[in-house]
């Protein structure tokens, strides 16, 4: 992302964004509420549109639109705060519907591999119900096996476990977990700084629509240069 601008009218949400993530980088996104977090996630496959700046993925320039940015998407998985999933299909067709359609893998490949990703978060066994059958948090991780099921480059997680039961958090973070130490290149915007200090390679912290620091967990949790990112943590990692 190379000087982004992002406006919602009078709101200058996002401003002269500047951030490079490696190939098998994780970095966590944290700051205060409103500060353009979400924003940014949302960016990186369009589902918001900027004004100014680029964003480049993988060299190619992200497209406006059409068939182009259909393909672009196809690289990125993005994993939302709700889960997204289609409430009438099974949970087998949620994870094979974009590798056959978007993809054109045929049925079978895409149900072997559909099955092998929800053995791998943990939820094989629910591969014939429906979401509403499951927990939330569940469907969350069908939701990862979903976007894992393109195959993409980059994975954003936008605030994943944050409609979920404490008690569902772990088992989601624990699947993020094990695909950052799988070398995904993943873009999380989270409240977890458990899993920031755990498997964030870079904590970037934004607070109104700015980047104000970028710096390694450690670095960032023991040691925060600006006075905005020490008054967070003061207040976040106090109770």
């Amino acid at each position: 992302m190379s000087g982004v601008d992002k406006w919602f009218g009078e709101l200058h949400v996002l401003q002269d964004i500047d951030l490079s993530i490696d190939r098998g980088e994780v970095v966590v996104v944290i700051g205060p509420s409103g500060s353009g977090k979400s924003t940014l996630c949302r960016t990186i496959n369009r589902l918001e549109s900027i004004e100014n700046g680029e964003i480049t993925i993988d060299g190619q320039k992200l497209p406006a639109e059409g068939k182009e940015l259909a393909k672009l998407r196809a690289d990125v998985g993005m994993v939302f705060q709700s889960f997204n999933l289609f409430a009438h299909k099974s949970v087998l067709e949620n994870v094979t519907m974009g590798p056959i359609k978007v993809r054109k893998q045929s049925k079978a490949d895409a149900e072997k591999r559909a099955r092998e990703l929800l053995d791998r978060v943990g939820v094989g066994a629910q591969a014939d119900k429906v979401p509403a059958q499951l927990s939330g948090g569940q469907q969350q991780r069908v939701a990862i096996a979903r976007a894992l099921a393109m195959d993409p480059k980059v994975m954003l997680f936008d605030e994943p476990t944050s409609a979920l039961d404490p008690e569902m958090i772990n088992e989601v973070l624990e699947v993020m977990v094990g695909l950052a130490r799988d070398g995904m290149t993943m873009v999380v915007v989270t409240h977890e700084m458990g899993f920031a200090r755990k498997a964030a390679n870079r904590v970037v912290f934004m607070d109104g629509g700015r980047i104000v620091e970028s710096a390694t967990p450690e670095e960032f949790f023991t040691n925060p240069s600006s006075d905005r990112a020490k008054d967070f943590l003061s207040k976040i990692l106090n109770h």
